[in-house]
């Protein structure tokens, strides 16, 4: 199998039509191997309706609901169907449940998968498992377990990594989906993609799309090295597509991912994860504060403000903590101030009287960074103790949530995620004290444009989206994990258009003859 074909793409409809426009579509967009879920068909299948638009290798598959399936005729009326699918000529590979192997013999070219599927857990005995399916007569072994931790994730890892035979081992969900990309760094064939990622074929499986342009899987070999972005959510998070264009452009042998990791388990994660390893760590909500705790070392900012949103993998093992959000966001705001004086003298950064919304990592680094150039600053949090807190120690005054309308500013911050997608019809301010030259800058970035920037602008105030500061601090972590500083206009261009509105995905119910939105897939 070469490297092109390192991408199996999953197809999954209800109806036959919709099948064959979705294999005309991939056969268009350079797609070389197939896996057709024949369980996600409401109709008896029609393999002579299907073969005439067979452009590469083909995957059968009929799965059940306790697997992760949709077919819901008798078991024995599935093996049938199985037995067809490799007897029609129409397939070069079949996939089965460990359980029934057995039952279906080996018929001529057809190669096998057996399978095991538990979407419940990572089971205990999992190796027993292994063991007895690699008694079994097949060319690959397909192993999906869901992750709970991921310490779940580590042992499915470990399993692929010491596998005698070619297999496919990962873990079913958000948490587990590193697995899924990691499995390729540990000698699996292939990894799963939909090709429609709307018709909800796995929990935590990628599409095809974000293989193309997020994730350099065909690239990925035992020597890449591995960061990411640990937070909860991470699944809006930009990072790993802006972070895997750039070291492609950079020429790195690097991958970049996302790792949901639950509030107050960053520790453990980190530790779970030593074993690939991962390098460095993007760290973002709610984990800012627990990544200054668990680091060796500390740059000062870090221990200033006692936020980290990089951490660095040391030759021993443990971390280097930094803050890139602290140095991004001051030079944002500069380069605000130097673009409105349009060649003239800029104001400084230490004029402005600032209002700070929020009290979490992010306004911990805009405030110790914005104290240091001596700005004016009150904080305003949604929980008082909190930006009491964090005043004290930058020096500066706090107010309650509900005074926050009373702060009279130059620049107002808003390190809340309120506005943020999908909540993009909230502010975290009422409007009325925006006033005209007055600067707004919102860290959000998805949306970039928040109905707080779009309200701003409306009454002629200044604006910094969170694209700006992103960019900024996801180019300073680049340039710690990979030794290499990335082209911020090329970064710019990046996220700006990936937030652009999308030309819309090929759909075939676009067709009027297909079936209603919303419906029966």
């Amino acid at each position: 199998m070469s490297d092109r074909d390192r991408v199996l793409v999953v197809i999954g409809r209800t109806r036959h039509k919709m099948v064959v426009a979705e294999l005309q579509e991939a056969a268009k967009r350079g797609v070389r191997f197939v896996e057709l879920r024949l369980d996600f068909l409401s109709q008896a299948v029609d393999f002579k309706r299907l073969a005439p638009y067979k452009k590469c290798p083909w995957v059968a598959t009929l799965r059940r609901p306790a697997d992760g399936g949709r077919y819901g005729g008798t078991e024995a009326e599935r093996l049938v169907i199985l037995r067809q699918a490799i007897v029609s000529g129409a397939f070069e590979w079949v996939d089965l449940e460990t359980d029934i192997a057995s039952a279906v013999p080996r018929f001529g070219p057809v190669k096998r998968v057996v399978s095991y599927h538990n979407l419940n857990e990572t089971p205990a005995d999992l190796d027993a498992v292994y063991a007895r399916m690699l008694s079994q007569d097949a060319d690959v072994y397909k192993v999906a377990v869901h992750a709970r931790t991921p310490a779940d994730v580590v042992r499915v890892l470990r399993l692929q990594q010491s596998a005698p035979k070619p297999t496919v081992a990962f873990c079913i969900g958000d948490i587990g989906q590193p697995s899924r990309f990691l499995a390729l760094k540990y000698g699996a064939p292939w990894v799963y993609a939909a090709f429609n990622k709307e018709r909800g074929i796995a929990p935590g499986l990628p599409s095809h799309d974000e293989l193309r342009t997020t994730y350099p899987v065909r690239a990925v070999t035992a020597g890449t090295k591995v960061f990411g972005v640990a937070g909860d959510p991470v699944g809006h998070s930009l990072s790993p597509l802006l972070h895997n264009q750039m070291y492609r452009r950079l020429g790195a042998d690097a991958l970049y991912l996302p790792f949901r990791v639950p509030r107050g388990s960053l520790a453990a994660a980190v530790e779970a994860y030593a074993d690939i390893p991962v390098d460095g760590y993007s760290v973002t909500v709610p984990h800012k504060e627990a990544a200054a705790e668990l680091a060796r070392e500390k740059d000062p900012e870090v221990e200033v403000t006692g936020a980290a949103n990089t951490l660095v993998r040391l030759p021993d093992g443990k971390f280097r903590a930094s803050n890139t959000d602290q140095a991004a966001a001051v030079e944002s705001i500069r380069a605000s101030l130097a673009a409105r004086a349009g060649g003239g003298a800029a104001t400084q950064v230490g004029q402005l009287s600032v209002l700070v919304l929020g009290a979490g990592g992010a306004a911990r680094a805009l405030a110790f960074g914005l104290h240091r150039e001596g700005a004016q600053l009150t904080i305003a949090g949604r929980t008082f103790d909190r930006a009491k807190k964090l005043a004290e120690e930058a020096k500066c005054k706090a107010v309650d949530w509900h005074a926050r309308h009373s702060v009279t500013f130059d620049l107002l911050v808003n390190c809340t995620p309120v506005g943020m997608h999908p909540n993009v019809d909230e502010a975290p301010v009422h409007f009325s004290v925006l006033k005209p030259d007055v600067t707004v800058f919102d860290t959000i970035y998805t949306p970039e444009t928040t109905l707080l920037i779009r309200e701003a602008r409306a009454r002629k105030c200044h604006t910094i989206t969170g694209v700006d500061m992103f960019v900024r601090q996801a180019a300073k972590q680049i340039e710690l994990f990979a030794g290499q500083t990335p082209d911020l206009d090329a970064m710019r261009e990046v996220v700006r258009k990936a937030l652009s509105p999308l030309t819309r995905a090929f759909d075939p119910e676009e067709d009027p003859d297909a079936e209603p939105a919303g419906g029966e897939d």
